[in-house]
């Protein structure tokens, strides 16, 4: 958390207030954050904004800002610093992007290449049943591993399998080519409706838009987080087990 639908919601968010204007000053506050504000040669024109997996990327002529939120990290738009732990604030004439991060595993570094993943979860997913015969891991750890497919997370996984009806301990090379079909479509409807649904804020509320605002597909998860509660499809209690240490979640009844 984040995933690809937040870091979506930022960037879209952000994306009209810098896209083509210029970034006139950095300021790190967190000294474990690493970034050198000289190496970006200020003030420069941000060239574009924009996503590439759960990687938010600010083009500068010659160089990227490459930022990832991991576990905790959220972009907030203003004119003063917000609450919580500031780690870094990209000044614009209008206004400043700050970076808040509780735990500090949010990293900020310049970079002339783009971060190696795998494809997006978007467009012709034709690609996905062959690669899915390729591997022997769970279906659940293969969406995870953001080499073979980018952008997908702990949340999102589960939604996805549960919308395809697919059990997460399976191994991916098992599914049929229909339940490879199934997946295909599943993953981009998920990711999709949860960026219109400006994304996800668990009861913990660190997820928020760059505004602050809360975002709004938490109501509409169906396994995510309701261990015992009843399947929105059957009624049978939403089941929860750790598969490499990650908790998982799934209706044992409609996922097979």
């Amino acid at each position: 958390m984040p995933e690809l639908p937040e870091v979506e919601t930022a960037v879209r968010a952000l994306r009209p207030r810098v896209q083509g204007e210029a970034l006139l000053k950095v300021e790190v506050f967190d000294p474990r954050l690493g970034l050198d504000p000289a190496a970006l040669a200020l003030p420069a024109p941000v060239r574009a904004l924009r996503r590439r997996g759960k990687y938010i990327l600010l083009e500068l002529p010659g160089k990227t800002l490459v930022i990832h939120l991991r576990m905790s990290g959220r972009l907030v738009w203003g004119e003063a610093p917000p609450p919580g732990r500031v780690r870094l604030a990209l000044h614009f004439p209008g206004g400043a992007v700050y970076l808040v991060d509780r735990r500090r595993l949010a990293t900020a570094e310049v970079a002339q290449f783009e971060p190696r993943l795998g494809p997006e979860p978007f467009g012709d997913l034709s690609w996905l049943p062959g690669a899915l015969k390729r591997s022997r891991m769970p279906i659940k750890n293969w969406l995870l591993d953001q080499g073979k497919i980018a952008g997908i997370g702990n949340i999102y996984a589960a939604e996805i399998l549960y919308r395809a009806g697919i059990d997460p301990r399976r191994p991916a090379a098992d599914l049929t080519e229909g339940e490879a079909q199934r997946l295909a479509q599943a993953i981009p409807q998920v990711l999709e409706e949860a960026i219109a649904g400006k994304g996800t804020t668990l009861p913990d509320g660190e997820y928020r838009q760059p505004s602050g605002e809360l975002g709004g597909f938490q109501f509409r998860l169906s396994v995510y987080g309701r261990a015992g509660e009843a399947c929105p499809g059957c009624g049978a209690p939403i089941a929860r087990v750790k598969i490499a240490g990650r908790s998982t979640y799934f209706c044992p009844s409609c996922q097979r």
